[in-house]
């Protein structure tokens, strides 16, 4: 580029920044992107100007989950103007599906920079837009808002979240009428919209929308406590951690009236804060972000540690062990529900997804129960016909699809406190019960290999090398057939993937991660057990530990990144 084209396109580029500020309703984000833009004049070659490049490099996309990204001024950033566009076009996408006037969107946020001011656009919007709004009455779990939907008869429902990310992020996260996130194609028409909106002036918008009462939240609250079994034992010393975010309360709520005596709770994470301060990263599956409850479970001898992410979507679960406090893997807690609602006998379809163990089909069939795989996440899980209890590894669990038809980090809390109970009184842990399903369905260790990259081009360059020339053998298993996911199949559409199918059970699955500059590796093996005596699990436990490790440092290799 020569220095003069290279002067053109700033010009342009400062041309394009001046107009938004223009149209912004927002004095923050103005007040941002015009400070930048002075900065920027006085050095246009510095960082910068790079900053403000990469806020005007295309628009925020709107997918399957909806818009997720940093807060900031600019179309590649989460803020009000996006928003409100965003809302515009999802209302257009309603109307233009014969909702009309009465028809209900409800809406909820949680405790984010700006969640409640995108709530507030967002009912300004559809109310304009000649339907009804309603706003949840404060910030709330993700959960409460996918059961308002249906308890409500809306015909959408949006909450404005950004679940586990950093505090520099908010998202906007939609459903339909039956209660699920929304999918192709609707995603895309909901995009197609956005783009056709005009100026924000043109936007219509009405304060008419209303603001929702605690009844929802309390309606919420009772159906969940309902799920436990009135005969079940409530015996147990619970720890718990929302995690700075919304959860405190509505699990304060739902424990005390299933009569569950109160969690003890890491005070410094117990209040909603956006800013995240005790953490580097607000997800229960990072490292440290646990440290606070697992040091007081050690001073209260507690039976279990509890927690839920920043918008209670999901539940993490600790165990007390010989070598001190340590937290179970999402598979580990998946199948722990699972075999407790199959030996309930609760009947329909059992699913997972297809990164997450293969133990979970074995378990539905042995209770011959019907079992499915889905591509990764909720917006499949959720939709399924006949679902009576969905998990993803990912710390996501649907234990209780009439009410909620999404992870529910609240309900699946209360039935890991109704299972933990349940096992103390027979003096067991939840630790005995994973022993018990290993010598019953044989040990199904699992395990990640995440690869971040500079250049999104490396990933499909790696992709392209295993499709072309795939290994055949991962830590010492012959590798006995490889799927393309990417063909899809009966029951999956095609994605980008590739899933390796080797001896004795075990499985890896290759796909990019769908929200950051990753390669992700999901890694199965199955070890049997042979013996009844608790030295066999364990044994079982090392094997599987160094066939992972075979297996990735293997993996690693054939990546070539």
């Amino acid at each position: 580029m020569t220095p003069s084209s290279s002067t053109t396109g700033l010009d342009a580029l400062i041309e394009q920044a001046r107009a938004w500020t223009v149209e912004d309703p927002d004095a923050q984000t103005r007040t941002e992107l015009e400070e930048l833009l002075v900065r920027v004049e006085r050095d246009p070659a510095g960082a910068d100007a790079d900053d403000l490049a990469d806020r005007f490099r295309g628009t925020l996309e709107f997918g399957t989950a909806g818009l997720r990204g940093a807060l900031g001024a600019g179309p590649n950033r989460m803020n009000r103007v996006v928003v409100t566009r965003a809302a515009a076009g999802l209302a257009a996408y309603l109307r233009d599906h014969g909702a009309g006037e009465g028809d209900t969107v409800v809406i909820g946020y949680d405790a984010r920079h700006n969640s409640d001011v995108f709530a507030r656009d967002t009912a300004e919007v559809m109310t304009g837009a000649g339907l009804r709004a309603l706003v949840l009455p404060s910030p709330l779990p993700t959960p409460v808002l996918a059961y308002a939907i249906r308890a409500l008869g809306c015909v959408a429902g949006v909450m404005v979240t950004a679940s586990h990310n950093p505090p520099q992020d908010n998202g906007y996260k939609v459903y339909l009428g039956d209660g699920s996130q929304i999918v192709g194609p609707a995603d895309r028409e909901i995009s197609d919209r956005i783009d056709a909106v005009g100026p924000l002036a043109g936007v219509p918008r009405s304060d008419a929308w209303e603001w929702l009462d605690a009844d929802v939240a309390d309606s919420y609250a009772a159906a969940v406590a309902g799920l436990v079994g009135p005969a079940s034992p409530r015996d147990l010393t619970a720890v718990y951690t929302p995690l700075h975010g919304v959860g405190g309360e509505v699990v304060a709520d739902v424990l005390e009236r299933a009569g569950f005596a109160a969690p003890h709770v890491a005070e410094a994470q117990a209040r909603p804060d956006p800013d995240f301060p005790t953490v580097a990263f607000p997800n229960p599956e990072e490292p440290g972000a646990m440290d606070l409850a697992l040091e007081l479970a050690d001073e209260v001898d507690a039976d279990v540690v509890l927690a839920n992410d920043p918008d209670a979507d999901r539940c993490a679960v600790g165990v007390p062990g010989v070598h001190g406090w340590r937290m179970l893997r999402g598979d580990e807690v998946g199948a722990l529900l699972a075999d407790f609602l199959l030996r309930q006998g609760v009947q329909g379809v059992y699913a997972t997804t297809i990164v997450s163990s293969s133990l979970l089909g074995k378990m539905a069939a042995a209770h011959g129960q019907d079992y499915r795989e889905t591509l990764t996440g909720f917006k499949w899980l959720g939709r399924l016909e006949g679902l009576a209890y969905a998990y993803e590894e990912a710390l996501g669990y649907c234990a209780a699809p009439a009410l909620v038809r999404d992870k529910d980090g609240v309900s699946a809390l209360l039935r890991v406190a109704e299972l933990a109970a349940i096992l103390k009184e027979k003096d067991l842990t939840l630790s005995d019960q994973l022993d018990e399903i290993a010598r019953t369905y044989g040990l199904h260790a699992t395990d990640q290999l995440s690869v971040r990259v500079t250049e999104l081009s490396l990933i499909a360059e790696a992709m392209t090398r295993l499709r072309n020339a795939p290994p055949s053998s991962l830590g010492g298993l012959p590798v006995e057939q490889v799927d393309d996911l990417a063909e899809g199949g009966p029951d999956l559409p095609p994605t980008e993937g590739l899933r390796f199918r080797l001896a004795e059970g075990a499985r890896v699955v290759v796909r990019p991660s769908g929200t950051e500059p990753k390669l992700k590796c999901y890694l199965e093996v199955v070890v049997p057990v042979e013996d009844e005596d608790d030295g066999a699990v364990d044994a079982a436990r090392i094997a599987a530990a160094g066939r992972l490790d075979a297996i990735r440092g293997d993996l690693s290799v054939a990546l070539g990144l």
